[in-house]
């Protein structure tokens, strides 16, 4: 027994179990259970083996073992063959509703060794981790020495890699099925959601993830015998593929679906290649002036503006933290409504910045923003270009869907072409003095930063940039106009 397994006499023991998982493993079944070891089997709370339809005689090699040993098993044979994923599912449900701290995964063919299963738990008994993975590639050489083929390890290696640049994630492995999780923790990932294939390794991963969840790995020898392999790697490494591609997207802000934390709705500053730093440059070509900035967030914009000499209102509907400490005054008020007496005028600046999407009638924000103006004074907006080629390309293929952010954001309530915002600006009075577009934000889709990537995106960006001044309306993401009294 590892010595970070044993607790102070003080602490309570906590309730360990085991899941077996099982599909036709009659010769291994036993063999597997028989290596577990003395110190272990002494204090496991309890052991599920999941027999998952086999075509054999598992169920009952399995019921013969129990009958010989005085351990805490319980065998279950599904009816229907629930898949690998959808096997897991039913243990760890298990898990939960017997209210235990701690399970493990373990397979009835005999594939990860019953011997180390004292060394997964080890990391979380200790609090240093919520999932513990057994990785047969942190050892050097240890996984062909196992008799792992060449062409399943050098397809582990490139998967991985692959998984860990776009996640963040610094795994030595990504496809081990020898795991160990606090069960609380399991409990709060949507499981019923995930694969019943064997792609549901990676979704537990990923949910970990993307829930902060703190994830460890413990070397463990590898061995290959003469186990049947039920996995079609092709189609393995395709769905585990899109997974992986669908939580970048999704992280980044396109996918659709509900943020799953606070972090995705807060107002992104754009001031490197994006619509701010055009703002701030129009803005820097002004002597000191009064700016009213309509839809000012926390006031991080805002603060940029006033760094460049201005006077800066804000407005917006919320009073979010810190916006009094980085404006010069703030306003509360719906900017879905008719402007209040209290927002004033005589501006010299209006800055609209990513707001006229969010409201229902544009046309009575922009008018009123307009009114808000000094004689000759200016108003800045922009707004996100519905017919960029990405908004496009998704309604042209019927996948149309809301994002996190960008010109699908879930909060916009109308959408632009630049010809339907020019003619807004018309109807409201409005003349146009400057327009321009700003490309994708291709850097801050960059699944890394290393210095290679950084090249690749910086380039990649330059052709972007050459296409949306080329073709604004098909290539700009965001449309921005320099505005005055007509």
């Amino acid at each position: 027994m590892t010595e970070a397994y044993l607790l102070p006499e003080s602490a309570p023991a906590p309730r360990i179990g085991v899941l077996v998982v099982a599909y036709n493993a009659a010769t291994t079944l036993a063999q597997t259970l028989a290596r577990l070891p003395v110190s272990f089997t002494k204090t496991v709370d309890h052991i599920l083996v999941c027999d998952d339809a086999s075509s054999d005689n598992t169920f009952e090699v399995g019921l013969d073992f129990k009958n010989g040993v005085e351990w805490p098993i319980t065998l279950v044979r599904h009816e229907q063959n629930l898949g690998y994923g959808g096997n897991q599912r039913a243990g760890y449900r298990w898990a939960i509703e017997e209210g235990l701290d701690y399970v493990v995964l373990l397979h009835g063919d005999g594939q990860y060794s019953p011997e180390h299963i004292e060394d997964l738990l080890a990391p979380l008994v200790a609090g240093e981790a919520d999932a513990v993975f057994g990785s047969r590639m942190m050892i050097k050489g240890g996984a062909r020495d196992g008799g792992m083929p060449m062409y399943k390890y050098v397809g582990n290696r490139i998967l991985t890699t692959f998984q860990n640049k776009l996640t963040g994630l610094d795994l030595t492995e990504w496809h081990s099925g020898y795991r160990a999780y606090r069960v609380d923790v399991l409990a709060q990932l949507p499981l019923d959601d995930y694969s019943a294939g064997f792609d549901f390794d990676t979704e537990i991963i990923l949910g970990l993830h993307g829930a902060g969840r703190r994830i460890a790995e413990v070397p463990i020898p590898t061995y290959y015998g003469d186990e049947i392999c039920y996995v079609n790697g092709v189609k393995y490494a395709r769905e585990i593929t899109g997974h992986v591609l669908r939580d970048w997207a999704h992280r980044r802000g396109f996918g659709g679906g509900v943020a799953n934390d606070e972090s995705a709705a807060l107002y992104e500053l754009k001031t490197e290649q994006g619509s701010h730093r055009v703002l701030l440059d129009w803005l820097g070509q002004r002597a000191p002036s009064q700016v009213l900035d309509a839809g000012c967030y926390d006031g991080r914009f805002g603060a940029r503006v006033r760094q460049l000499g201005h006077w800066v209102t804000g407005v917006d509907k919320y009073r979010f933290d810190g916006v009094d400490e980085r404006l010069d005054a703030f306003v509360e008020a719906d900017l879905g409504a008719p402007l209040p007496a209290k927002v004033g005028s005589g501006y010299d600046v209006v800055v609209a910045a990513d707001i006229l999407e969010h409201v229902a009638e544009p046309q009575v924000l922009l008018s009123d923003l307009a009114a808000a103006l000094a004689p000759g004074g200016e108003l800045l907006i922009s707004v996100p270009n519905f017919g960029h080629w990405y908004p496009r390309g998704r309604a042209a293929t019927g996948t149309f869907d809301y994002d996190q952010r960008g010109p699908l954001d879930r909060g916009h309530l109308r959408f632009f072409t630049r010809k339907s915002l020019e003619r807004l600006i018309a109807d409201c009075g409005l003349r146009i003095v400057e327009r321009t577009t700003v490309g994708t934000p291709i850097e801050a889709m960059a699944p890394g930063k290393g210095a290679a990537m950084q090249r690749s995106v910086q380039a990649a960006a330059a052709v972007d940039g050459g296409l949306a001044k080329a073709w604004p309306t098909l290539f700009g993401y965001q449309l921005l106009y320099r505005l005055e009294r007509a």
